[in-house]
């Protein structure tokens, strides 16, 4: 890549190199602002369907068991576009990259709003999902190569709350539409966004160069290797929860497939001449660890984003509308904290930030433990303010151990990465979480039940003052006394394994507090290392 660098003229970026000056120019500004809309924008559909899934399957007569497919193809598709991303933007340029990125996402939108049945709404989400992974990474890799290190404190803070953010409020926004208007908005709303983002990326991105003669180098067997590790991964984790494991013969395939899909595929990127991903960028020590702290927090903000609305609405009896009112204070955390974060990542040491950042999550993760089936709005209240805190105190610095310490020659491929983390320890924080649920509320049911019987007075006292009320209100009381029994007993045992998932996340913040202390502290990359090779 040293060679296009030095084609092109001091005044453009190639590899996309670090600017010279600390001047923001309006340009660069405009076209930023107008990506990191775009990126909301294909962050937040990950989640805005998440609270509207059965109003979406009411409208296309969907099954219980095809609805699901409505986001895992949005993920399926997404997180083989991230990586591949950086690649892409090498060959026809960051400009065009998103600018198409940014079109076929606004249409794809429109297509899952004409959807009339549920195979269609599979396809266009796929199309919505791989189209829109394009402009997460781009947003990574401008930040922080077109404006000067001594601006990151002011860019990092807005990618980072943006990255975190789009997910949280996502079942609120989600919840709203479908309530105000109907499910298709929900797609419809991505509409005028989309087309200005497209027109304003097109004519103010000039970050960098097309290099088309990659093209002919273009490793189609990675590509197609990586489809297959990363597609066949994403599906056992989102599917294997619910289809028992490697009971399933399709979990087995699907994990066989993506096994023999990641020898080719790391095979490759090690062996051929131009990989479909650079994985040398984790050769940076602080990148590695910093892509494993990326990979924690997808645990916690996704994990976080899918369990909360889960007690609100099982145990709580919640509608979308109201679980987004609730959760919507994580949210307001977020944009309050991103500016702090901001200004602390340009005073303490970044290490100690986001140490701060892992004991705030952690505490709010450990209040969580006691919860009780009656805990409603004003007890979640502190949990989700630590949550929210916690989340943007890690975020910045997180970003800037990870990325600011790359040469801008790297910058496309390793924000691919580094964004990919992200998403994979979200599909398997889900997948963990959701076994966990499963198994520890078995558990607890089964011990609770051993206490529930015959023999014991408080019991048999509890299902008599029970039967006798549903007697005098004409029921068959004895019957209805035992179904209530089991119905508490069942959802006191969920209760249980919610505080059991809350320890576990609580455990695993406080973890990474040992791997900051093993990373040491960023320096700024060389001068002139946007002239390296890829």
């Amino acid at each position: 890549m040293a060679s296009a660098t030095a084609a092109i003229p001091a005044g453009s970026v190639a590899g996309p190199a670090a600017p010279a000056s600390d001047r923001m120019d309006t340009r660069t500004l405009i076209a930023f602002f107008a990506m990191v809309l775009g990126m909301f924008m294909s962050i937040l559909d990950i989640q805005v369907v998440s609270a509207s899934l059965a109003e979406i399957q009411a409208g296309l007569s969907a099954g219980s068991d095809e609805i699901a497919w409505v986001q895992t193809a949005y993920l399926i598709a997404e997180v083989i576009m991230i990586p591949l991303s950086g690649t892409l933007a090498r060959i026809i340029s960051t400009r065009y990259l998103f600018a198409i990125s940014a079109a076929g996402f606004t249409l794809a939108s429109g297509l899952c709003a004409t959807a009339t049945n549920i195979d269609q709404m599979i396809v266009y989400r796929a199309i919505q999902g791989f189209i829109g992974g394009g402009m997460i990474p781009s947003v990574f890799a401008a930040a922080f190569t077109i404006f000067p290190p001594s601006k990151r404190n002011i860019v990092s803070p807005i990618i980072g709350l943006i990255a975190t953010l789009a997910p949280t409020i996502g079942p609120t926004v989600g919840g709203y539409l479908s309530h105000a208007f109907s499910w298709h908005w929900l797609f419809l709303v991505n509409i005028v966004p989309g087309i200005i983002v497209t027109i304003v990326t097109w004519n103010f991105i000039d970050f960098d160069k097309p290099e088309l003669s990659l093209m002919k180098r273009f490793d189609w067997w990675g590509l197609l290797a990586m489809a297959v590790f990363l597609g066949a991964m994403e599906y056992v984790l989102e599917e294997g929860n619910t289809n028992d494991w490697f009971n399933d013969s399709r979990i087995v395939l699907a994990a066989i497939a993506s096994a023999i899909g990641a020898i080719i595929f790391f095979y490759r990127a090690f062996t051929v001449e131009f990989p479909i991903v650079d994985l040398k960028a984790f050769a940076n020590r602080n990148f590695s660890f910093g892509s494993v702290f990326s990979f924690v927090m997808g645990i916690g903000l996704y994990g976080l984003t899918y369990i909360y609305p889960l007690y609100l609405g099982r145990i709580r009896g919640y509608d979308s509308l109201m679980i987004g009112e609730t959760m919507f204070v994580s949210g307001l955390a977020m944009f309050f904290t991103a500016p702090v974060a901001g200004f602390l990542s340009g005073k303490l040491d970044l290490r100690l930030l986001m140490a701060i950042g892992f004991v705030c999550f952690a505490s709010g993760t450990w209040i969580m433990t006691n919860i009780t089936i009656d805990w409603d709005f004003w007890e979640l209240l502190i949990p989700q303010i630590l949550r929210g805190v916690g989340l943007m105190l890690c975020m910045v610095p997180i970003n800037n151990i990870a990325l600011g310490t790359m040469p801008p020659a790297r910058m496309r491929g390793a924000s691919g990465l580094f964004n990919l983390t992200r998403n994979l320890g979200g599909a398997v924080g889900l997948a963990i979480i959701n076994t966990v649920l499963t198994t520890r509320q078995d558990l607890h049911y089964m011990r609770m039940r051993e206490g529930v019987h015959w023999g014991n007075p408080l019991a048999v006292d509890q299902l008599n003052n029970m039967a006798g009320n549903y007697t005098a209100h004409g029921m068959d009381g004895s019957t209805v006394a035992i179904k209530a029994l089991v119905n508490i007993t069942t959802r006191q045992a969920m209760v249980l394994s919610f505080s059991d998932i809350f320890m576990m996340l609580t455990v695993l913040f406080l973890a990474m507090i040992l791997g900051v202390m093993m990373i040491s502290k960023p320096k700024p990359p060389p001068a002139g290392a946007g002239g390296g090779g890829h």
